[in-house]
This record gives C-alpha cells, structure tokens and sequence, in this order.
C-alpha cells in the first residue's frame, strides 16, 4: 500500500473563483470568520445545471460571493442541487437560500436536516439552565463560565438561512446519480451524526469534514446529546470507511486540500485517538476534570477561541473512557466531574 499522503492541487481558489479538479468537478472556497478561515464547496456538472456540494456560512458577504461565483465559473447555470455533507452551519448555512432563491433541492441525511432546522430555529439570547450545568460538568474555567452565563451564545440562526420544509433524504447504501458519475453513500459519524460521504465510480471521493488530511476534526460533546459517545462513533465510522479507501483516490475534503493516499489517512486518524486515549488513561492515575486535561490531549496549553471546541473534545475523551468502563467519576463539589481510572 502507498503509505504517503499527496496533495495534487496546492494552489487554493481565490475568493469567487474555482479550479477544476477533475471532469465537471469544480473546487471553490467560502471564508470562515474563525481560525479555521474556509469551507471547501464544490460544484457537479450535472447536465441540467450544477450540484452543489456544502455551502458556508449565510451572511450579506456569503451571498455576494455565492452571485460572484454563479455569474463567474458557474457560468449563469442553474443550480438545482444542493448536497449537504452534515448539519454544521459551514457547510449548510446557504442551504436554505439556495431553497428559496434558487428553487434547489435539498439532498442530505434525515439527522442532518432535522438537527440543522432545529437548532435553526432554536435562537437564544443567553445560554440554556441545561448548557451551563453541562460545561461546569466538563470544569469549565471560572471566568469563562461567568461571562457565558450572561452573554448571547452562538445560535444557527446567526449564519444559517431560514430552511424551508422539505428535503431528500440520502442514507447508508443509497446511490445518487449526478451527470454521468454514479456516487455511493456511506454515512460517518463522530464529528457530526450521520455525516455523508460521497464515494464516486470513478475514484473521486467527498469527504466532508469525515476525511480531512491535515487536521483532526473536533469529536465534541454537546448539551443537545450529553449522554453521546461521538470518539466511539468515530472510530467505528473510519474502521468501517476503511474497507472502501484505496490510496489513488482524489478525496475532496470540507477544509484543507485535495489530496490523495486516503488508507494512510485513515490509519492516522485512528491512531490520532487512540494515542490521545492512552495518554488520558494515564493522567487518570488521579482524578481531573476534562478542562484539566487539556495538554495530555492536546500537547498544548488551550486559550482564546480555541477553549470550547478543546472542552467538548476533552469532555467526549473523558466520557468514551467512562462509558467503556475504564474509569470512574464523581461530582466535584463546584459541579465539575471527576474522572480517575478503576482500582
């Protein structure tokens, strides 16, 4: 097996213009107001017009870009397809407007759409009773969780369109006929639930934010499911895409580049876990919070914008070692769980 990772397409789109990766396939880029600054988008010839892989974020620029693009390489063809990859407001945030505006269909997964409309329409001015206990249970730094208590969280409905009702629901095993390439469904999970992929008949493959070659997406607990394993689903979700990577395939990633080698990708983001579980088994010896544990997970001290993902994250750890049995937890005296490996 090639045990390299390639990156055929080094040069990135600029802003309202896209580069064609293979026959009818063209790689475009959104802006992302955050460290992690794009979304990759892409565009399927699919002989009507065009279908749209992800989205970005919904905002006055979003649009502007979206009309650069479509009077630029999408040549004033419609677009009457949109596939979304998962429910994060990057990839489905436009969604809605290219419902509306355009006349679109909507193709993504029944966990998608109904955790993306729902969060859509769930807009809060301050932060939930049940999301504060949540993050005091993962030892949320005091100051941190002081201003959250009284400031405005992230709600969809700052970056996502108003989503209309109706869409078309694609699960594991379907197939998806777009032009003249036929695209296999397999479902991920972990980073979000019931992430598609999309597995071309001819070597291409859409991997959302499931198959990114440099970065490791944030495996995150949330409020909206405080009991989930998301580490668990995410290591069955790639043992399982395993099966079906081969190392010429062109993956067409949500972030980062284009690339190739996608079995050794997969073997990394394995192991990626794996290591950072071992490391946490043995800071465990005593007991900590998941905010603790911060540096055995992330070899780095964690500060800025940066916090709540690394939270979540090391709340999922901590919580897969738990409900696998492994360690132990109490509740600290200021809310926060304590976890400590048995015996």
């Amino acid at each position: 097996m090639n045990d390299t990772i390639h990156y055929p397409f080094e040069v990135v789109p600029a802003e309202g213009c896209a580069v064609e990766v293979a026959s009818g396939v063209l790689w475009m880029r959104l802006p992302l107001p955050m460290k992690l600054d794009h979304v990759n988008i892409y565009a399927l010839d699919n002989g009507a017009g065009w279908t749209l892989v992800d989205t970005g974020f919904y905002s006055k620029r979003g649009v502007a870009i979206w009309e650069k693009l479509l009077a630029g390489p999408l040549q004033g063809r419609p677009v009457t397809q949109v596939v979304v990859t998962h429910h994060h407001p990057d990839h489905i945030g436009m969604a809605g407007w290219f419902q509306s505006v355009h006349g679109a269909e909507l193709i993504t997964t029944r966990t998608a759409w109904l955790m993306a409309r729902m969060l859509r329409l769930d807009e809060q001015d301050v932060p939930s009773d049940e999301a504060i206990r949540f993050y005091m249970q993962g030892g949320m730094a005091a100051d941190i969780l002081e201003q959250r208590r009284t400031e405005r969280p992230f709600n969809f409905a700052d970056c996502v369109a108003p989503m209309p009702q109706g869409y078309t629901r694609i699960k594991e095993g379907d197939q998806l006929q777009i032009g003249r390439r036929h695209w296999d469904v397999r479902i991920g999970n972990g980073h979000a639930p019931e992430h598609a992929t999309l597995w071309s008949d001819d070597g291409l493959v859409l991997g959302g934010d499931q198959l990114i070659a440099s970065i490791s997406p944030n495996l995150g607990l949330y409020p909206t499911e405080p009991g989930a394993d998301p580490v668990s689903d995410w290591l069955e979700a790639c043992e399982r895409l395993r099966a079906y990577a081969t190392p010429d395939q062109l993956v067409l990633p949500g972030h980062k580049l284009p690339f190739t080698g996608l079995p050794v990708r997969l073997r990394q983001l394995i192991d990626n876990h794996h290591g950072a579980l071992e490391r946490l088994r043995e800071f465990l010896a005593e007991p900590h919070s998941a905010h603790e544990s911060f540096v055995t997970l992330f070899k780095r001290e964690i500060s800025g914008g940066e916090y709540g993902l690394a939270l979540v994250e090391a709340m999922a750890h901590c919580q897969h070692l738990y409900l696998a049995g492994d360690v132990e937890r109490r509740l600290r005296a200021d809310g926060a769980y304590l976890y400590q490996m048995k015996g």
